[in-house]
């Protein structure tokens, strides 16, 4: 639908983004949530360097556990849609520059402090300033200021004007926490508002989380207790579920997901979304460094061999651009960058050169298939005459010691509902995540145009340009989009799924309920 910027839009904050295909759950059956019992899941993504500091968070059952121990001041519905969450309401000025959100009164922290604009200020304020060591730094360079608004409201001043500002303000970095009496995060304190207080946390192995019996939504956090495990190994994960040790695992291994299809008491939970598998190489080291050897890359892979041999089905194509169908403003028609080994040899000519031999890390911990797919990009490069040495990295750690520090590696991205946030926390110059070390002038100047303009048709304009930037010039190989996959047993129930991240948006322990 086309969104039209209006104050009442803006200010209801009920503007869609971007819709993405639902897939129905075979076996999903009607039921009336209750109270009572244990939800028991396993992720991939935990590490034993995990801490629940906001600053570090990246996936995993960390961020599923403190999404239930925390809240956001807005969340994405099922629908896709930037709806109040610890706001009760939120408004911007006439250009959008300055947006005000009013907190709810009932709002209170497990141990019974009422939520404050103060603890809001220093919750986001973690992430802002030159010590801070946040990944999502580079999503509030264009906050100004954060100020009181009176004793239950908080306005940000933005450099300029932002449609999609509500929509930021979700992410899960931007969890609400109290603040210290020096204005500082308390997050070693572990408090927050949400349904959910943290019990136990063993790094890369476990959380415990246990409801709060005064939590404000009376509609959420159904289960009495939540167990969330780290098991990085896909098949381990799996046997797990078949088993009855856990209720739910996200990720599963794709190769063999037809047998747990016909298990009797699992269900598939599948939604399409933008969650999309990376390849990101160094543009300032060489040989990345030349946009020739950078386009002799992207045509070096067999994308529909990624797509059947790794997702199995489950996804669809990418063209070396983060914005996906799902997204608003995904541009369909640019110039595709297919398989194709002579053109491959032709960049690697204009750049000088016959043939090119180069490292690149892997590991099923960057995400499910991630070592397959370097294999298959291996065997597909070779045909152009490029050498690909693969490296298997170990699971555990490999978001620190990988991950921003080898110069050609796999990565994953479950991707934003907006193109702004996506293209500010990966791609633009200096964000603390851009992995590709990418700087393109153009780019940056349109980052900053597009955000500000409230013209829909000029926002397209700008954002098609983007992405072919990004697409033929960028430093990420992005071969496909990929479906988040989820699995449960017959113990666990839930209504209307997500799309915007595995298990319900990570937001599966409040949401879902005992079967």
């Amino acid at each position: 639908m086309d969104f039209q910027l209006s104050r009442r839009n803006l200010m209801l904050g009920t503007a869609a983004m971007g819709a993405a295909t639902l897939i129905l759950p075979r076996g999903a059956r009607a039921q009336e949530p209750r109270r009572g019992g244990t939800i028991r899941l396993a992720q991939v993504g935990g590490a034993t360097s995990d801490t629940i500091d906001p600053a570090t968070y990246a996936a995993g059952p960390l961020v599923t556990a403190m999404l239930a121990v925390c809240n956001t001041l807005v969340e994405i519905d099922a629908k896709g849609e930037a709806v109040p969450e610890l706001a009760e309401s939120y408004e911007p000025d006439g250009e959008a520059r300055v947006w005000t959100f009013r907190l709810r009164d009932g709002a209170t922290f497990s141990d019974g402090r009422k939520v404050t604009p103060a603890d809001v200020i220093a919750s986001f304020n973690h992430h802002r300033g030159d010590d801070t060591i946040s990944g999502a730094k580079g999503s509030l360079e264009q906050v100004i200021d954060i100020r009181a608004d009176g004793d239950n409201a908080v306005a940000f001043e933005l450099s300029s004007g932002n449609a999609d500002f509500a929509y930021l303000t979700s992410d899960y970095h931007f969890v609400i926490m109290p603040a210290k009496d020096d204005g500082k995060l308390d997050w070693q304190s572990g408090l927050g508002s949400g349904g959910y207080v943290l019990v136990e946390h063993e790094p890369g192995v476990r959380f415990t989380l246990k409801r709060r019996d005064d939590y404000w939504k009376t509609d959420r956090a159904w289960f009495d207790e939540a167990v969330l495990l780290t098991i990085n190994d896909a098949t381990a994960r799996q046997n797990a579920l078949m088993t009855g040790e856990v209720d739910v695992i996200s990720s599963p291994d794709l190769g063999t997901l037809h047998l747990l299809e016909r298990r009797p008491g699992l269900t598939l939970v599948e939604v399409t979304g933008t969650a999309h598998y990376t390849m990101p190489m160094f543009c300032d080291t060489a040989p990345f460094n030349d946009p020739n050897v950078r386009l002799a890359l992207k045509h070096a892979i067999n994308r529909q061999e990624v797509l059947d041999k790794v997702l199995r089905g489950h996804g669809q194509i990418a063209n070396d651009s983060p914005i996906a169908p799902a997204n608003r403003y995904y541009a369909a028609d640019l110039p595709k960058n297919d398989y194709d080994p002579d053109k491959a040899r032709h960049y690697l000519k204009q750049s000088g050169l016959d043939g090119l031999k180069i490292d690149l890390s892997s590991s099923d911990a960057a995400s499910v298939g991630a070592l397959d797919m370097a294999l298959l990009y291996q065997q597909a490069a070779s045909a152009a005459g490029i050498d690909i040495n693969v490296h298997r990295e170990p699971e555990d750690g490999y978001w620190s010691n990988v991950w921003l520090k080898k110069p050609f590696c796999a990565s994953y991205w479950n991707g934003r509902p907006t193109e702004d946030d996506m293209f500010s926390l990966v791609y633009a110059k200096g964000a603390e995540w851009n992995e590709s070390h990418w700087d393109n002038a153009r780019f940056n100047e349109l980052l900053l145009k597009a955000r500000a303009e409230l013209d829909d048709g000029l926002r397209r304009e700008m954002y098609t340009e983007m992405q072919g930037l990004v697409s033929s010039d960028g430093g990420t190989v992005i071969p496909v989009f990929v479906n988040y996959i989820d699995v449960r047993n017959d113990k666990v129930a839930h209504g209307e799924v997500a799309n915007n991240r595995f298990l319900d948006g990570w937001k599966i322990v409040e949401r879902w309920w005992a079967a």
